[in-house]
């Protein structure tokens, strides 16, 4: 019964704090991010360029697929 308290007491407010530290610091850094302009703009770029490239692989494997199908 003893080490069973011994973990509820110790251990989860280790895990807790564990937790919040972390979220803490993620939101710090999504924070960073978001006050520089030039930085959004890059990332926003970053994110178009990555979804034009996925639309267009998406369309050539779609194409290669009904090649594969259809000798």
């Amino acid at each position: 019964m003893i080490p069973w308290l011994i973990f509820a007491l110790v251990l989860v407010p280790l895990l807790v704090v564990a937790f919040v530290a972390v979220r803490r610091r993620t939101v710090a850094g999504e924070e960073i991010a978001s006050e520089d302009p030039e930085e959004r703009a890059r990332i926003e770029q970053e994110f178009a360029d990555a979804d034009a490239y996925d639309a267009k692989w998406r369309a050539e494997d779609e194409e290669r697929h009904r090649q594969e199908r259809l000798p």
